[in-house]
């Protein structure tokens, strides 16, 4: 029945690719935007990509809410990791199914509940986090994700310590990562993976000689960048805007000395 809208689910409502919503259906409620507004109930019993129209009769689509949705309409107290580096992390850092994974800090939740998708359903996401303000702001949009059983959030500091051992990765999104490269290591398995992101490359040098020094091995930092096309015919060209500089993702391995 998961392909079925039902009361409680969230659906993406879908105007455009500039304009979209992500609203949980509820079925005496409505959804105003400025194209009309939309009987939430209507949706009930229909299948995600259904199409409704509006008190104006502007037609929206009903679309099963992706990873990528939720992470780009949760609600922000911090700046999110994009998910093009969101997908690299994962990708590099081998987390799948099963891993044990610490990550810190939680900020917004938008990596952790990406994590939290790849190490179900029998793995484990650990997210330290000093703020408590943030915890609670991560804990609402782990739920709506529908991921809060994989995810210990933990209101601590992870420079000074981490408590878990025999983990499959270290993840951080912090100020300071080179303070944590030791504890990562004693916290990792042998051939775990540490992955850093950082917005300056002065915290990427500072982090690649802590590495280095700690005894990782198999370092390496790159920046990705992603350019989207505008597709018309005879007029195809890159989009004026792009997201370009977001941050530099770091990775490395732990050897035994």
């Amino acid at each position: 029945m998961g392909h079925i809208i039902q009361e409680g689910d969230y659906v993406l409502l879908f105007l455009d690719n500039r304009r979209s919503y992500l609203v949980k259906v509820e079925k005496e409620k409505d959804f105003h935007t400025h194209k009309g507004f939309i009987h939430l109930g209507d949706l009930i019993g229909s299948e995600y990509g259904a199409k409704i129209k509006s008190s104006l009769n502007v037609e929206f689509v009903a679309l099963k809410p992706t990873i990528r949705d939720y992470i780009f309409k949760m609600a922000r107290r911090t700046q999110i990791i994009y998910p093009k580096d969101i997908a690299l992390i994962i990708m590099f850092g081998n987390i799948q199914p099963g891993s044990r994974v610490v990550e810190a800090g939680t900020g917004t939740g938008a990596l952790t509940t990406a994590l939290a998708q790849y190490v179900k359903p029998s793995g484990k996401v650990y997210s330290y986090e000093i703020r408590p303000e943030f915890i609670q702001t991560a804990t609402k949009n782990l739920e709506k994700a529908g991921v809060t059983e994989y995810v210990e959030l933990k209101n601590k500091d992870v420079t000074q310590g981490i408590d878990e051992k025999n983990l499959d990765a270290v993840i951080l999104d912090m100020a300071t990562p080179w303070l944590v490269v030791p504890h990562a290591y004693a916290a990792l398995k042998g051939s775990g993976i540490i992955v850093s992101f950082s917005p300056t490359i002065d915290q990427v040098v500072k982090t690649v000689e802590a590495l280095k020094e700690t005894g990782f091995t198999n370092i390496e930092t790159v920046e990705l960048l992603l350019r989207r096309m505008q597709i018309e015919r005879g007029r195809t060209r890159p989009e004026t805007l792009m997201t370009a500089h977001t941050g530099y993702t770091t990775f490395a391995r732990k050897a035994f000395a």
